[in-house]
Protein backbone atom coordinates (compact mmCIF):
# COMPACT_ATOMS: atom_id res chain seq x y z
CA UNK A 1 0.00 0.00 0.00
CA UNK A 2 1.41 3.35 -1.20
CA UNK A 3 1.28 6.32 0.84
CA UNK A 4 0.73 10.11 -0.31
CA UNK A 5 2.58 12.39 0.90
CA UNK A 6 2.21 14.54 -1.58
CA UNK A 7 2.78 18.42 0.01
CA UNK A 8 -0.34 20.30 -0.25
CA UNK A 9 -0.54 24.19 -0.17
CA UNK A 10 -3.62 26.40 1.51
CA UNK A 11 -3.48 29.96 1.05
CA UNK A 12 -5.67 32.15 4.02
CA UNK A 13 -6.22 35.83 4.06
CA UNK A 14 -7.34 37.55 6.92
CA UNK A 15 -10.83 39.35 5.84
CA UNK A 16 -10.52 43.22 5.62
CA UNK A 17 -13.55 44.30 7.56
CA UNK A 18 -12.59 47.79 7.81
CA UNK A 19 -15.82 48.36 5.73
CA UNK A 20 -18.05 47.38 8.86
CA UNK A 21 -18.11 50.29 11.07
CA UNK A 22 -20.42 48.71 13.56
CA UNK A 23 -22.83 45.56 14.35
CA UNK A 24 -25.04 45.02 17.32
CA UNK A 25 -28.25 42.97 18.41
CA UNK A 26 -29.22 45.35 20.27
CA UNK A 27 -26.43 45.14 22.97
CA UNK A 28 -23.06 45.69 23.10
CA UNK A 29 -21.28 42.88 21.31
CA UNK A 30 -21.35 40.91 17.52
CA UNK A 31 -24.96 40.84 15.94
CA UNK A 32 -26.32 36.92 15.13
CA UNK A 33 -25.45 36.95 11.11
CA UNK A 34 -27.51 34.94 8.57
CA UNK A 35 -26.00 31.63 6.91
CA UNK A 36 -26.71 30.63 3.05
CA UNK A 37 -25.18 28.13 0.58
CA UNK A 38 -22.85 30.30 -1.80
CA UNK A 39 -22.29 28.71 -5.33
CA UNK A 40 -19.08 29.47 -6.92
CA UNK A 41 -20.25 29.08 -10.40
CA UNK A 42 -22.10 32.25 -10.29
CA UNK A 43 -19.18 34.79 -9.72
CA UNK A 44 -16.72 35.44 -12.63
CA UNK A 45 -13.01 34.81 -11.64
CA UNK A 46 -11.65 38.45 -13.22
CA UNK A 47 -14.50 40.25 -11.53
CA UNK A 48 -15.41 38.85 -8.53
CA UNK A 49 -11.96 36.94 -7.42
CA UNK A 50 -9.45 38.00 -8.97
CA UNK A 51 -6.80 36.84 -6.18
CA UNK A 52 -8.91 33.65 -5.58
CA UNK A 53 -10.97 34.92 -2.97
CA UNK A 54 -14.53 36.47 -3.10
CA UNK A 55 -13.82 39.52 -0.58
CA UNK A 56 -15.61 40.42 2.94
CA UNK A 57 -18.19 42.62 1.91
CA UNK A 58 -19.25 41.81 -1.12
CA UNK A 59 -23.16 42.04 -1.48
CA UNK A 60 -25.11 38.72 -1.79
CA UNK A 61 -28.53 37.90 -3.73
CA UNK A 62 -30.03 34.61 -3.71
CA UNK A 63 -31.63 32.30 -6.30
CA UNK A 64 -34.74 31.95 -6.43
CA UNK A 65 -34.94 28.56 -7.90
CA UNK A 66 -32.58 26.64 -5.17
CA UNK A 67 -31.86 29.47 -2.69
CA UNK A 68 -28.57 29.64 -2.96
CA UNK A 69 -26.43 32.71 -2.93
CA UNK A 70 -24.86 34.60 -5.79
CA UNK A 71 -23.01 37.97 -6.40
CA UNK A 72 -26.02 40.85 -6.10
CA UNK A 73 -26.61 42.43 -9.61
CA UNK A 74 -29.68 44.77 -10.28
CA UNK A 75 -29.72 43.63 -13.56
CA UNK A 76 -30.64 40.01 -12.85
CA UNK A 77 -33.43 38.48 -13.13
CA UNK A 78 -33.03 35.06 -11.23
CA UNK A 79 -33.34 36.52 -7.62
CA UNK A 80 -30.24 37.98 -7.43
CA UNK A 81 -31.61 41.65 -8.13
CA UNK A 82 -32.62 41.49 -4.42
CA UNK A 83 -29.74 42.00 -2.23
CA UNK A 84 -29.57 40.07 1.05
CA UNK A 85 -26.70 40.72 3.06
CA UNK A 86 -22.87 41.47 2.85
CA UNK A 87 -20.34 38.59 2.66
CA UNK A 88 -18.91 38.43 6.24
CA UNK A 89 -15.55 36.61 5.36
CA UNK A 90 -13.13 36.17 2.58
CA UNK A 91 -14.29 32.91 0.74
CA UNK A 92 -11.24 31.12 -1.30
CA UNK A 93 -12.77 29.62 -4.54
CA UNK A 94 -12.44 26.52 -4.58
CA UNK A 95 -10.66 24.51 -8.16
CA UNK A 96 -13.97 23.33 -8.91
CA UNK A 97 -16.58 25.74 -8.88
CA UNK A 98 -19.35 23.20 -8.85
CA UNK A 99 -18.93 23.13 -4.89
CA UNK A 100 -20.88 25.38 -2.56
CA UNK A 101 -20.29 25.83 1.08
CA UNK A 102 -22.13 27.66 3.52
CA UNK A 103 -21.20 31.26 4.51
CA UNK A 104 -21.90 33.66 7.32
CA UNK A 105 -23.50 37.30 5.76
CA UNK A 106 -24.40 40.31 7.62
CA UNK A 107 -28.70 41.23 6.67
CA UNK A 108 -29.27 43.85 9.56
CA UNK A 109 -28.10 46.25 12.46
CA UNK A 110 -24.72 47.37 10.98
CA UNK A 111 -23.38 50.31 9.73
CA UNK A 112 -21.39 49.99 6.29
CA UNK A 113 -18.89 52.24 5.00
CA UNK A 114 -19.02 52.39 1.42
CA UNK A 115 -16.42 54.42 1.00
CA UNK A 116 -14.30 50.78 2.34
CA UNK A 117 -16.24 48.38 0.18
CA UNK A 118 -13.91 45.99 -1.84
CA UNK A 119 -13.68 46.89 -5.72
CA UNK A 120 -16.40 45.28 -7.62
CA UNK A 121 -18.89 44.70 -4.72
CA UNK A 122 -22.28 45.07 -6.28
CA UNK A 123 -22.74 48.22 -3.91
CA UNK A 124 -25.70 50.70 -5.94
CA UNK A 125 -28.55 52.43 -4.12
CA UNK A 126 -31.12 49.34 -5.17
CA UNK A 127 -28.77 46.67 -3.44
CA UNK A 128 -28.33 49.49 -0.51
CA UNK A 129 -32.45 49.77 -0.66
CA UNK A 130 -32.48 45.80 -0.23
CA UNK A 131 -31.00 46.18 2.87
CA UNK A 132 -33.23 48.38 5.19
CA UNK A 133 -31.71 47.62 8.14
CA UNK A 134 -28.10 48.28 7.44
CA UNK A 135 -27.02 51.79 7.29
CA UNK A 136 -24.43 52.55 4.77
CA UNK A 137 -22.62 55.38 5.49
CA UNK A 138 -20.53 57.50 2.50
Amino acid sequence: MATDITVTTITYKDADRSWLLFEANGTVGPVARAAGVINYALFTANTHYPDGFIKSGTLLGRVTSGGKLGPYDDAASDGRQTCVGLLFNNEQVPASTAQVATVPYIDSFAVVSQAKLPANSGNDANGRADLPLVKFRA
